[in-house]
């Protein structure tokens, strides 16, 4: 029974380690869910359905890909050490489009966002996550957001970066409410699995793909 007990803490110990440990280069799924508190959008939330997020990183650069029936395929690669961000959307109305623009936000802007590191902490695929309470202006709305972070993966995320450097880490669970055309929006996002592996520089590359066309007045 002793050799038993040993084994599982023994197990216990090597997952929370492995969990623990920096990752610099791997992919992250993420699962996000929205609804509101209006039915009529409600209906429209759950028609589309949840979306699920892939995001490969290296270093500091990552890529964001996302898929939806209604707004079409959406690519967003950001290189960290430039502050450049390369948004690439192959939507129906639309076509292939680029924009590539500078990510990092003006003394103006950070004057919109209020952040406050919280005093909770939240476990997500075993990683300590710190909890951020931001509260920011976008279009004249209020947008708030609880984010819990951990600064053991080094991909950059976009949901971040209008913060500047008041949060630290990368999210790994977060909830945001805002108000669209007079009806609440809540929107959970989570990362449900993080893989250790190799990506491709051209993966992370700003230079978009062929095919696409630069968007005008960007």
């Amino acid at each position: 029974m002793k050799k038993i007990l040993l084994l599982s803490l023994a197990l216990i110990l090597s997952v929370s380690a492995t969990a623990q440990e920096k990752i610099n280069e791997g992919i992250l799924i993420a699962k996000q869910t929205m609804s509101s508190d209006n039915e009529q959008m409600n209906s429209q939330l759950k028609a589309m359905g949840d979306t699920t997020a892939k995001t490969y990183f290296k270093g500091v650069k990552s890529r964001s890909e996302t898929s939806s029936p209604m707004t079409g395929d959406m690519v967003i690669i950001m290189d960290a050490a430039d502050k450049q961000m390369l948004m690439m959307m192959d939507s129906p109305g639309m076509g292939k489009k680029y924009v590539l623009q500078s990510f990092e936000p003006s003394a103006e802007d950070l004057k919109n966002v209020v952040v406050t590191k919280g005093t909770e902490t939240k476990t997500v695929l075993g990683y300590l996550c710190q909890q951020y309470m931001i509260s920011m202006k976008q279009n004249g709305q209020v947008v708030k957001m609880e984010m819990f972070t951990t600064d053991k993966i080094s991909a950059v995320s976009q949901n971040t970066t209008a913060m500047g450097d008041k949060v630290e880490g990368f999210p790994l669970y977060f909830v945001m409410k805002m108000n669209q055309m007079g009806a609440n929006i809540e929107v959970t996002s989570e990362i449900i699995e993080i893989k250790k592996e190799t990506v491709s520089d051209d993966k992370v590359s700003l230079t978009p793909a062929a095919g696409y066309t630069k968007m005008e007045g960007m």
